[in-house]
């Protein structure tokens, strides 16, 4: 099938994300993804890891048929039917509903800065004890040099919205201590993202 919403970059970043994944999660497990945008992620990882359950989600309700025409083309009976999802709504999915992941990649720098906390809250909610939450992205870090790739990134988002742009870690952590989530992991990804893993602060 060659209609199905499709991005390059996410093609790219796939299996580096995977490497990780497979490096920091148990065998089996129910993962929720927050922003599945084209399925492309949730396709590639339910493929990899098929002992655990894959729940996408998007904000826009008009990705939801192609998210679902992707795993119906790739065949995968550990994806359950997408969802639509605003982080920002006081109840995501069904209160007693936990994820021993919560995944969620290139969503806080084409957001305002409200998803953040509203990411962090909903998260703390709804992950199982010992869960993680996963984020995958471009972050702007104190103590490292911004590349000029990612500054250039930086200055289109914000001239597209000025409620975008890169997040700085420092203030992600911030929100996510708030909400009783604590930086566990930090993994240097290819093109100058990183993929962070938060868990419940002890």
């Amino acid at each position: 099938m060659t209609d199905l919403p499709y991005s390059p970059a996410a093609e790219r970043n796939r299996q580096p994300i995977l490497d990780v994944l497979r490096r920091v999660l148990p065998v089996r497990g129910s993962a929720l993804e927050i922003a599945s945008g084209t399925g492309q992620h949730v396709a590639w990882f339910a493929a990899a890891l098929p002992q655990w359950t894959w729940q996408p989600t998007d904000y826009q309700a008009d990705a939801l048929p192609g998210i679902a025409a992707r795993m119906a083309q790739e065949r995968l009976t550990n994806v359950r039917a997408p969802v639509q999802l605003d982080v920002m709504a006081p109840r995501w999915l069904p209160d007693d509903e936990r994820f021993d992941l919560i995944y969620c990649a290139n969503m806080l720098h084409i957001a305002p800065w409200a998803t953040c906390a509203a990411l962090m809250q909903g998260s703390a909610r709804h992950l199982a004890p010992g869960g993680a939450l996963i984020t995958y992205g471009p972050y702007l870090e104190d103590d490292v040099p911004t590349s000029p790739g990612n500054l250039a990134f930086d200055q289109s988002l914000r001239a597209r919205d000025p409620a975008w742009g890169l997040r700085r870690r420092a203030d992600v952590e911030a929100q996510a201590a708030r909400a009783g989530l604590h930086l566990s992991a930090r993994y240097v990804m290819p093109a100058n993202n990183l993929l962070l893993v938060w868990t419940a602060t002890p």
